[in-house]
């Protein structure tokens, strides 16, 4: 199924969001919960799955329904729709503080492989597919760095990553990325999980004990300011609770 031509704006700095533009009969999906605003004409219903394969049928519906569960995700995308006879308007936004980066999947050859949590919104059409990393290594010690998605299609898809985002071009070479901070990555790039450094530096550098290595031919986007990582400072400089109170 060919993507639907959305066209779009991003709209802000740093805290972003996004304003597609559909025309009628047009749809994009996005993650329970994003819409900002939407204009009179757009119909919106959820739906078990993102709607790339409308043969599919119940059974198919459930077991993708079921394969989003697994990366923490909500089973159900909402499908935004313009009804009306022109062209109308839908914005979607993230949970956190950030930027949202527009992904051509047609120009980054056909998929991208991206963080379970940064997928945003994309034109119906676009397929998620969960992306297992192929060393188990990765999954227990990768922590957010094993369930991955992937985004599958020749449409507009969007992304949300914290702080700035770092495009790094990679040519045969690697780079070693904080597992939190890796966003997305495109195909040709091989992804694996490695101690940092030898155990001193582990358990002392205040690095984390494993870093992501990716290695090949393609593009990283990295983010500075993932939210696990903010959400861990506001805590620490949450006074502790004193119980004789």
């Amino acid at each position: 199924m060919r993507s639907h031509e959305i066209d779009y704006e991003i709209i802000g700095s740093d805290l972003q969001l996004v304003e597609v533009e559909l025309d009628p009969g047009e749809i994009v999906i996005a993650e329970a919960g994003a819409m900002t605003y939407m204009e009179d004409g757009i119909t919106f219903e959820a739906k078990m799955g993102d709607g790339s394969e409308p043969d599919q049928g119940f059974f198919g519906s459930l077991l993708n329904a079921g394969k989003r569960a697994i990366t923490g995700e909500s089973i159900f995308m909402t499908h935004f729709t313009n009804i009306s006879g022109s062209k109308k308007k839908v914005a979607f936004a993230s949970a956190f503080p950030g930027k949202i980066m527009p992904i051509n999947l047609a120009e980054s050859g056909g998929s991208i492989i991206c963080q379970r949590n940064a997928f945003l919104c994309a034109a119906l059409g676009t397929k998620l597919e969960v992306a297992f990393t192929k060393r188990l290594g990765s999954g227990f010690f990768g922590g957010e760095g094993f369930i991955l998605q992937k985004l599958i299609g020749d449409g507009n898809a969007f992304i949300h990553a914290g702080g700035t985002i770092i495009k790094k071009e990679l040519k045969g070479d690697s780079i070693k990325v904080d597992t939190g901070c890796l966003v997305a990555f495109t195909e040709g790039i091989h992804y694996n999980i490695e101690r940092a450094g030898n155990l001193k530096s582990m358990f002392l550098g205040g690095e984390g004990l494993f870093l992501a290595t990716l290695q090949g031919t393609g593009t990283v986007y990295i983010q500075s300011l993932p939210f696990s990582r903010l959400a861990d400072r506001i805590i620490e400089q949450i006074p502790a609770r004193n119980d004789s109170d």
